[in-house]
């Protein structure tokens, strides 16, 4: 029982320190909304290691049977900047509709990034996966 005591106020240290932290979040908004999509995994290396206290995990897109990739679609850099922008904005206390919103926008204009690379024949169905993704996360992301 100690053990989980311990560990339980471990975790809220952290997230209340992470929350005031006002380079923590220069720096998820940076990655969010001022990286370019090429650079974000290069973002990702570099700051992971200079800004522990922030989520950088990333279970890519949690599509049930479509996955990340497809034939025609190549997401998991939208979606891993995707999960980097909802978890960090909620552990530092900054999540509500408009920042959600935003974070959401950048994920569409991520995938449409991804997908204005590939051939032609591919580039219409990878735009129709990208609105597919968007909606969903519109729907059911939290």
């Amino acid at each position: 029982m100690g053990i989980v005591i311990s560990m339980l106020v471990a975790a809220s240290t952290l997230v209340a320190s992470t929350s005031s932290d006002p380079a923590a979040l220069r720096v998820v908004e940076n990655g969010l909304f001022e990286t370019d999509l090429a650079s974000f995994t290069k973002f990702v290396r570099t700051n992971k290691r200079l800004h522990p206290s922030l989520d950088w995990k990333t279970d890519y897109c949690s599509a049930p049977l479509v996955g990340s990739t497809g034939r025609s679609f190549d997401f998991r850099v939208p979606c891993h900047r995707h999960d980097f922008g909802y978890r960090n904005m909620k552990r530092l206390g900054r999540w509500d509709e408009s920042i959600r919103g935003r974070i959401d926008e950048r994920f569409r204009d991520d995938m449409h990034t991804t997908c204005t690379k590939r051939g032609i024949t591919q580039r219409f169905n990878c735009f129709v996966w990208a609105e597919t993704f968007y909606r969903a996360v519109r729907v059911w992301g939290t």
